[in-house]
């Protein structure tokens, strides 16, 4: 199989194409701002699949929306499922700086936003693959920064992270969590992943090295 990702910036944040050979996976949903920049992108593609890495709004606002125009089902792991509805339903905690001023931007954002609620049509876990839609991935958990956080793996070269980690103004292990040591073990997976290139919920994508 041969395929490849695509950024799509939209902000401070990113969602991702994972092309395969007759269509694609849409790694994400960003904020309605980007929404017609995404479906645009989505339809020339021909997504087949959305999969969100969490449930914060500014990673799932779009995916009702998206779903809806492409008729294509919603993927997400099932521990996330009450944020869908309220982003408030799991807190959050920070100790550095970066930390909390991005937990304060988040805190007004989960309060002033709203989400288009959804029903996932599917639940991932480790070790779910997208053959199916010709795209050689698998699901990686990675929780901490929430319950249900997870990655994708393409061939060990590329790491999807979500918000895992964060390259907002530096590389970094996600500087807010609801589980500070889960986020640690999960920042420490992603170390065994050598030299792959990370890509980021925020920022530009980079190689991997000792988080």
């Amino acid at each position: 199989m041969s395929n490849k990702i695509e950024r799509i910036k939209c902000g401070n944040g990113n969602c991702f194409l994972i092309h395969g050979d007759n269509c694609s996976i849409l790694v994400d949903t960003c904020r309605t701002e980007s929404k017609v920049k995404i479906l645009e992108k989505c339809k020339i593609s021909n997504v087949k699949l959305i999969v969100l890495t969490h449930g914060h709004i500014d990673h799932i606002q779009n995916a009702a929306f998206l779903s809806k125009e492409l008729n294509a089902p919603i993927a997400m792991h099932k521990a996330d499922y009450e944020l869908i509805k309220n982003n408030w339903a799991e807190p959050l905690s920070a100790h550095s700086l970066l930390g909390k001023i991005i937990l304060n931007m988040s805190m007004k954002s989960f309060k002033q936003d709203t989400v288009e609620t959804f029903e996932p049509g599917i639940y991932l876990k480790e070790g779910d693959s997208f053959e199916q839609y010709g795209i050689s991935t698998t699901v990686i958990e990675l929780p901490g920064h929430t319950k249900g956080s997870i990655g994708i793996n393409l061939n060990d070269t590329d790491i999807i992270v979500g918000d895992a980690l964060m390259n907002i103004v530096y590389p970094t292990k996600s500087p807010l969590y609801g589980n500070k040591d889960i986020m640690e073990k999960s920042a420490d997976r992603i170390n065994g992943f050598g030299e792959a290139r990370i890509h980021f919920g925020h920022g530009k994508s980079i190689l991997n090295r000792k988080w």
